[in-house]
């Protein structure tokens, strides 16, 4: 009900209720949309800390320092180290001092004083800072935990120095020298004192705390690296210690490793050599350092510590030992070597017979199977190496597992000489003899590969289908793969191409390898268009890796992956370029490309996992 004034009077006008709810209603609306657009506002107008990130790194201070001041006031903890930073680099150094000063009443926080000793040394009040930094080092009471974390609240601050200062008020208290020798080395390291890092690590070695002198290796690596200049200044501290411990083994072995280090082989087998005269050793060390330089390459410095082994003496304990790894290292040497002479073969082969003379007992190890190989693959006498591998299954000391590999060599030795039958029935003693291990899934497999040479595809199929599932990765899928090959080409009756393929592979693994080239071309030409192309295409770039022309092998494998990339052999052929690009031409850059190549397009393969790997290598520079 409303009063109305009319002509003088006033009178009762009767409102009706609906209107009066339409009116509420109209308000009570224009009341939310007020508010919707008030906190939108709100939201809108609340300062980002991204902004406020993109501002002081843009050195926009005066903007960056209003949008953390509105921050800071909303919460306090969450932006004052960035609020603080920024204070100080905008010179704002009153506002830096206050800002901490609130966080101190804020929350007990001692280690705060490192941030008030920083405002005051950006301000140039170095020694009001030095009083703030004292103020938490005097905390320090020799407690390991508190020790721990007031040195990592020096370091957070990037005040190592203070840090060093902790670790030393530490040791001082408990009486350790040690105690905190590797992480107090790695910082003078960083501070730039090398001279006291290294003298830390070898000056207080302690067999007790650090177990062996490989743990002190492994915190000089840290520290070093490959620097040059480092390995040299940790050389010549060394050399004075040694001189004025000549009885301290330990530092002659730092100084050998050192020599490592720098690839000075020549000066690593002096100390070694050193150390062994002036222990009356039998050489154990020589032997070491011979391993470690045929691992890195150096096989000539392994042979000359070898040659020193075995000048001492027959009747010394590490006498064989030394003859027999020299010969593997030979081996080795001759396997990387491309450009290996006849005469090279022949001299091997002299001195393998000489020490099966000498020492027939190892008739039943390793150097059976090495003595095989050099003259199967190098010396071109397949019926030398059957005697010698029939000598060392005859052998009654030869260890089961080791007679075993004796045979399945000894079949891949008979598949050479065209011997078929004699190779089925070695791979099929092993099968039966190791049937649920390693040994007889490889037996199967060989067994398998055979009947696949012969053209008895269905009875290598059944084998197949079995070793997709083996236990060793590497034989099942290679077994997936001979498995996909015969299936996808067996269901044309025509088998003359497979068959010509398969022949063409035994004919490679007879080194008859312009035979099998040959075959390849006659298949290429009678069935140009036959999905057997990017096999032919890998088997011709397997013979040209073997042949070490990798540019030829690289063309063959880059037509695999860009005509038949989407086929099974995509990722092996992206592989197999990556691995030559690293391995055998050293070219990097394009061994990451590669395998980043790989990941990328074939994230299902069972090579990503080892490509990541190798990517992770190269980019750390962790491999030669």
């Amino acid at each position: 009900m409303e009063k109305n004034k009319s002509d003088g009077g006033l009178y009762l006008v009767i409102v009706p209720k609906i209107t009066m709810i339409k009116r509420t209603k109209i308000v009570l609306q224009g009341l939310l949309f007020a508010f919707v657009i008030f906190v939108g506002n709100t939201a809108f107008a609340q300062p980002s800390v991204s902004d406020a990130r993109q501002y002081a790194a843009d050195k926009n201070y005066g903007k960056a320092i209003e949008l953390y001041s509105e921050l800071y006031s909303l919460s306090p903890d969450s932006v004052y180290s960035e609020y603080l930073t920024t204070l100080i680099a905008a010179k704002k150094y009153k506002d830096a001092e206050k800002t901490v000063e609130k966080q101190m009443t804020l929350r007990e926080n001692p280690y705060l004083h490192i941030d008030l000793g920083i405002v005051y040394s950006s301000e140039g009040k170095e020694e009001k800072g030095k009083e703030e930094f004292e103020t938490v080092l005097k905390m320090v009471n020799g407690d390991d935990m508190l020790t721990q974390r007031v040195v990592k609240a020096f370091t957070d601050a990037g005040k190592d120095d203070y840090a060093i200062l902790a670790y030393e008020k530490t040791i001082q208290l408990v009486g350790s020298p040690f105690i905190y020798a590797g992480p107090l080395a790695a910082l003078y390291a960083k501070t730039g004192a090398l001279d006291k890092a290294i003298d830390l690590l070898v000056g207080t070695y302690n067999p007790a705390q650090f177990g062996n002198v490989e743990n002190i290796k492994t915190l000089l690596l840290q520290i070093l690296g490959n620097d040059p200049d480092k390995l040299e200044q940790t050389q010549k501290i060394l050399v004075k210690k040694i001189n004025a411990q000549p009885e301290n083994i330990y530092y002659a072995e730092l100084l050998t490793w050192i020599f490592t280090q720098k690839n000075d082989w020549d000066g690593a087998l002096i100390q070694i050599e050193a150390i062994d005269e002036r222990n009356q050793e039998t050489g154990k060390r020589l032997v070491d350092l011979a391993r470690s330089a045929t691992n890195a390459k150096q096989y000539q410095a392994a042979v000359k510590a070898y040659d020193d082994v075995i000048a001492k003496g027959k009747g010394l304990d590490n006498y064989a030992t030394a003859s027999s790894e020299k010969l593997a290292t030979l081996l080795t040497q001759l396997k990387n070597n491309p450009a290996y002479k006849p005469e090279d073969v022949t001299s091997l082969e002299k001195l393998y017979d000489s020490f099966m003379v000498e020492f027939p007992k190892y008739y039943s190890t390793q150097t059976t199977t090495d003595f095989a190989t050099l003259e199967a693959q190098y010396g071109n006498d397949v019926p030398k190496a059957i005697d010698i591998l029939q000598k060392g299954i005859a052998v009654p000391d030869t260890r089961r597992n080791i007679a075993g590999n004796f045979k399945l060599q000894l079949g891949d030795y008979y598949v050479l000489v065209g011997q078929l039958w004699e190779a089925s029935l070695e791979y099929s003693q092993v099968d039966k003899e190791f049937k649920q291990d390693d040994l007889g899934e490889d037996a199967r497999f060989r067994n398998a590969k055979l009947a696949y040479y012969r053209g008895d595809f269905d009875w290598a199929q059944r084998q197949l289908r079995v070793l997709k599932s083996a236990t060793s990765e590497l034989i099942a899928n290679d077994a997936l793969y001979l498995s996909v090959l015969i299936t996808e080409n067996v269901e044309d009756s025509n088998l003359v191409p497979l068959q010509r393929f398969a022949n063409a592979g035994l004919l490679l693994f007879q080194n008859k390898d312009k035979e099998a080239e040959d075959l390849l071309d006659s298949l290429n030409k009678a069935f140009p268009k036959h999905p057997l192309n990017d096999d032919i295409l890998m088997l011709r770039a397997e013979i040209a890796i073997k042949h070490r022309d990798y540019n030829k092998a690289l063309g063959y494998l880059k037509n695999i992956y860009e005509q038949y990339g989407k086929d099974v052999l995509g990722d092996d052929a992206v592989f197999k370029m990556a691995e030559i690009y690293q391995d055998d031409l050293h070219q990097i850059d394009q061994a990451k490309h590669f395998y980043e190549q790989l990941i990328i397009d074939y994230p299902g393969s069972t090579y990503v996992q080892t490509a990541r790997q190798k990517l992770a290598e190269l980019n750390n520079g962790t491999t030669p």
